[in-house]
């Protein structure tokens, strides 16, 4: 058996219980490839399972590699793979099976895309699940267009600082909710209006919304109703918004889940190569300090992205 490093839970808990292991190196079936992972990144849905809080992950999956998305260079393609080669240079966002953390990880050939050309591997490796649920949030189900007023909640994040670019780029005017030492960081991205939560409210700073991307939740969605215009849309990744409000103000209000999405993933890659969009790693961390990275997300302030490196 041809073995690979990986980081994986045996139990539900703490970061204790992320371990470094050996682990068989998988197989590509006739439709998938073999990806050998140079970066991948962590996302709060992967301190989620680990502790047992993400429903759709159960005990008797486990041991279960973590991670939702790579860059890195396809070592073997499936029989049944066309478009794809080895040695291509790819980012993908993993569909919920073999976890990123990990030396080398198999993936479905078509929700794979090629790196964008102006991004070394950990930056790359920050996209894709990020990536894929701003543009979704927006786009898919927000449906977002030129001219529109958006206001993203947590525009600093690792899905707020790329949604914040994508709105941009769509010609929609951004404002953005951030904390303090976040202001710059998001002027500079280019956001027509940044309020810092801890000092304004953000509805006596605002009014008349066409779409609130919501990525706090919480109070942050409830008091967003006081800003968005009838008939205006809010979205959120983390929960359902009020039905009841939705119909009081003729609105429409989802709550949804990130896919992954090669075409998509091939437009983000295209605004990334064209200049337009720029993510941001604020932390880089070894695959055996996965723990640390975790923590790091969970309990510490992170603009855009923390991302693990192999080798």
């Amino acid at each position: 058996m041809t073995t690979m490093k990986a980081v994986r839970i045996r139990s539900f808990g703490g970061p204790e219980v992320l371990e470094l292991a050996d682990v068989e190196k998988p197989t590509p079936k006739d439709e998938e490839v073999l990806i050998k992972v140079r970066a991948a990144s962590v996302n709060p849905v992967d301190y989620k399972i680990r502790s047992g809080g993400y429903p759709v992950v159960k005990q008797d999956q486990l041991p279960k590699v973590l991670g939702r998305d790579v860059a890195g260079e396809i070592e073997r393609c499936g029989s049944a793979v066309r478009d794809l080669k080895e040695g291509d240079t790819v980012y993908a966002m993993l569909d919920g099976g073999p976890g990123g953390y990990a030396e080398y990880v198999t993936v479905r050939a078509d929700l794979v895309a090629p790196k964008p050309g102006q991004l070394d591997y950990r930056a790359a490796a920050a996209v894709p699940l990020a990536g894929l649920t701003a543009w979704q949030g927006l786009f898919d189900h927000g449906h977002l267009q030129a001219g529109q007023r958006v206001l993203i909640h947590g525009g600093a994040g690792g899905v707020g600082h790329l949604a914040l670019q994508f709105a941009k780029a769509r010609g929609a005017t951004v404002a953005t909710t951030v904390a303090t030492q976040d202001v710059e960081f998001v002027r500079r991205l280019g956001a027509d209006q940044v309020i810092d939560y801890t000092r304004q409210r953000f509805e006596d700073e605002l009014q008349e919304v066409d779409l609130v991307l919501d990525l706090i939740a919480g109070e942050t969605q409830e008091r967003s109703w006081a800003v968005l215009k009838d008939g205006g849309t809010m979205i959120s990744s983390l929960a359902q918004p009020s039905a009841a409000q939705a119909r009081a103000h003729q609105a429409h209000a989802e709550n949804f889940l990130a896919h992954p999405d090669r075409a998509e993933l091939i437009e983000i890659g295209r605004l990334i190569d064209q200049g337009r969009v720029h993510p941001h790693v604020s932390a880089v961390f070894e695959l055996k300090e996965a723990a640390a990275a975790q923590e790091r997300l969970e309990h510490q302030h992170a603009q855009g992205k923390v991302v693990l490196q192999m080798g």
